[in-house]
């Protein structure tokens, strides 16, 4: 097998795209006929450069909607079987993904690994307010952290709304089923927002876009993260590829061309040359 220094860029591309396509890190291994560690290895160096990249260039952006949710998903073992020594240490158990995405252009502007509570959802809305050149309308669930995340980052200069979900209880429910919705109301936090746009119909199909397209956030798998610092390497390397990389079917290109970020479609070669300019 080949050892990581001595990966061509043909092979390092086709790691990345099997990475992004959903392959787990033994499977993309055994495919490209190199060692897990390997795979591993690029991975975090990859998803370092991608993270730095993005938080970098996704500044000063000019969206109108924003949508923002949170993904569930575990680290190294599901909460209940998490030892006492490890319970309540980030990356041990339960983590959330929060994230938003611009529903015109389907750009993904950030992204927080970390807790459902107050103090993720208000880093996570900190940061993304410093990214906006301009007042937003704002859709989130109905997450009580919201509240005061999105006051403390915006104040009043927004239009934000909660779009809550009613779920009803079937008595034929089966395990691993979700809840019945059974409706949604909307709730007006601050501004004007405008109604027939209250919906977080995209970040939700995101979330979904997510779960296909990283391993690691497949249910009923052996294929979750067992490190934090690997679940967010995928996570910064995935985005990568959805802001730059992939066409959008609807957009006919990317969503950081969409969104005026670049001037051309990435490939997975540009991405690489990334890690080559930040090592030369």
């Amino acid at each position: 097998m080949a050892s990581m220094n001595k990966l061509t860029t043909e092979r390092r591309i086709q790691i990345i795209a099997a990475l992004v396509e959903g392959c787990s890190i033994r499977s993309t291994g055994r495919m490209v006929g190199v060692s897990k560690d390997t795979v591993a290895k690029l991975l975090v160096d990859i998803g370092t450069v991608c993270a730095e990249y993005q938080d970098k260039t996704l500044r000063n952006l000019s969206c109108r909607r924003i949508e923002c949710d949170e993904i569930w998903s575990f680290c190294y073992a599901k909460k209940k079987n998490v030892s006492p020594e490890k319970q309540g240490i980030l990356g041990y158990g339960d983590l959330w993904t929060f994230l938003a995405i611009d529903a015109d252009t389907k750009l993904i502007p950030c992204w927080l690994v970390g807790r459902r509570d107050v103090e993720t959802a208000t880093e996570f809305m900190n940061d993304l307010a410093s990214r906006l050149k301009n007042r937003v309308m704002l859709t989130t669930d109905g997450l009580r952290a919201y509240l005061e995340a999105v006051e403390g980052a915006f104040g009043a200069d927004i239009d934000y709304a909660q779009l809550i979900k009613i779920y009803g209880h079937s008595q034929d429910e089966i395990r691993y089923s979700p809840a019945e919705c059974c409706g949604t109301r909307t709730e007006v936090i601050t501004g004007d927002p405008f109604p027939p746009m209250i919906s977080t119909s995209y970040i939700e199909r995101q979330n979904l876009t997510m779960r296909m397209n990283m391993r690691r956030f497949t249910r009923l798998t052996n294929a979750f993260s067992k490190k934090l610092e690997n679940h967010m390497h995928a996570i910064a390397l995935n985005n990568m590829y959805y802001n730059f990389v992939r066409i959008h079917q609807t957009l006919r290109c990317s969503p950081a061309m969409e969104a005026g970020v670049t001037n051309k479609l990435w490939s997975l070669g540009d991405v690489v040359a990334l890690l080559d300019m930040q090592t030369s």
